[in-house]
């Protein structure tokens, strides 16, 4: 994490006030939270519309932090301790972050998509990992707070950083790539999520087509070559950029050759190795994650022969994927962290296809920021389900029950179940499970569905 003194952390804020007598202080790590101060940091107070935290300042310097910001329109600041005065508080964090990604000689991979970008984020580290120092976004901080947190994090002898860079409208990816300067990246996909804010999938390319604004000259640009949108925009693209490609098609500069779905994962082939891989990551679609992650780490000089050892070591982010057991015995892919139409026909398909379990059930809840369209989506999925591999279906949510009215015509009105009151679905979903059950749970973050998982776990 960034250890400087104070008077190198005021000229990288550009702070306004004279502080020469605490110019010496040394800084080590930054926290916007004031619970959470460690020893030396720097804490960061924003002002919000119901909180502000320079109220916290002087209580945080208290628990240990070396210093704070102060913003400039707040009054009183407290002039005997060490504070830095900004214009914005947010802005400084930013800036900040910026002037120490100049300063640090790491190399940096950005990853940005509809969907998988996070899956991706966690296999392109892994496999970075039998070779290099590497550290990666944690979380969900890939936002205009948590990307420059995560750079501020980054240790001075890590060798590549790996960076999610997420978004909700157009912009906000190029902030952030122009922050990170990354040296490589991805875009996993063009999905249906943010159509809300950016109204079609051909907005969502050119928003995610961001990330190459801030990608050093002749850096690598990995792209999912099966989608057109990606395709006939790369064309255009001014600049220098050398473009890899991953896919189902032929045409890509790497794609399977061979799948055998796995138990817990997946034993895949591919066309530039003779080498068998093993994934230990449910779903085919993930492959593709795995592709993207292989076209990188080749860029660094890991020959594709030697990135078993990465792949069988992955430690995906929580709630992806994730495989657990129930009270019951029965067996539950928990993929709630988000969900749209293309995630949701993946995980979906998964199940379907699984062997070995004698009673399939489907929990599934609404996809948000999805735009006018919203209902028809949430109806193609009902639509989806196939009757022969999936026994019973329950939902959540007001569009939820879209997915429940269009699948009473495939299941019948007596295998689907639609709730809006969680602890009744759960009450319900429960009569239905034995040890020989597979359950998948997933929706948007916001409809909370791990709290279902939660409540069929061992206790």
């Amino acid at each position: 994490m960034i250890k400087r003194s104070l008077k190198q952390i005021a000229d990288m804020v550009s702070a306004q006030n004279d502080s020469s007598s605490f110019a010496e202080t040394m800084i080590t790590g930054v926290s916007i939270d004031s619970r959470k101060i460690e020893i030396g940091n720097l804490f960061i107070p924003f002002k919000g519309e119901h909180s502000d935290g320079h109220v916290y300042v002087e209580e945080s310097i208290k628990k240990g932090a070396s210093a704070a910001l102060w913003q400039k329109d707040v009054p009183n600041p407290p002039t005997h301790l060490p504070i830095l005065i900004v214009d914005n508080c947010l802005v400084a964090l930013q800036e900040l972050a910026r002037n120490y990604r100049k300063q640090l000689n790491v190399k940096v991979v950005g990853i940005t998509g509809s969907n998988g970008k996070t899956t991706t984020k966690d296999m392109t580290a892994g496999i970075l990992s039998t070779r290099y120092k590497v550290q990666k976004t944690e979380g969900n901080y890939n936002n205009h707070i948590g990307l420059p947190l995560t750079v501020l994090g980054l240790n001075e002898d890590t060798e590549i950083a790996v960076l999610e860079m997420g978004m909700s409208g157009r912009g906000e990816i190029e902030f952030l790539t122009n922050l990170a300067c990354p040296d490589a990246v991805v875009i996993t996909n063009i999905g249906e999520s943010h159509l809300l804010d950016l109204g079609s999938r051909e907005g969502i390319a050119d928003a995610k087509l961001e990330i190459l604004q801030g990608l050093k000259e002749g850096g690598l640009a990995v792209l999912h070559g099966d989608e057109p949108l990606l395709m006939e925009r790369i064309q255009a693209h001014k600049g220098s950029v050398r473009v890899e490609t991953f896919g189902r098609n032929e045409t890509n500069n790497i794609f399977p050759t061979e799948i055998t779905q796995l138990d817990n994962g997946n034993r895949f082939k591919i066309n530039a190795s003779t080498t068998s891989f093993e994934l230990p990551v449910l779903g085919t679609h993930n492959i593709l994650n795995a592709l993207a992650s292989m076209l990188i780490a080749n860029y660094f000089s890991i020959p594709f022969e030697k990135m078993n050892d990465g792949l069988a070591g992955i430690k995906l982010t929580n709630m992806r994927m994730e495989l657990v057991e129930g009270e019951q015995g029965e067996k539950i892919i928990n993929d709630a962290y988000n969900a749209s139409p293309t995630s949701m026909m993946a995980a979906i398909e998964l199940v379907s296809n699984l062997k070995g379990y004698e009673q399939k059930i489907l929990v599934l809840g609404d996809m948000l920021e999805l735009g006018p369209q919203e209902e028809q989506y949430h109806q193609q999925i009902g639509a989806a389900v196939n009757s022969d591999k999936v026994d019973l279906l329950f939902t959540y949510g007001n569009l939820g029950r879209q997915i429940a009215n269009s699948a009473r015509n495939v299941l019948g009105e007596e295998r689907v179940f639609a709730f809006t009151n969680k602890a009744s679905l759960i009450k319900e979903l429960k009569r239905h499970v034995n040890k020989n059950t597979l359950i998948l749970v997933k929706a948007s973050r916001g409809m909370k569905l791990e709290e279902i998982v939660t409540s069929l776990q061992k206790k």
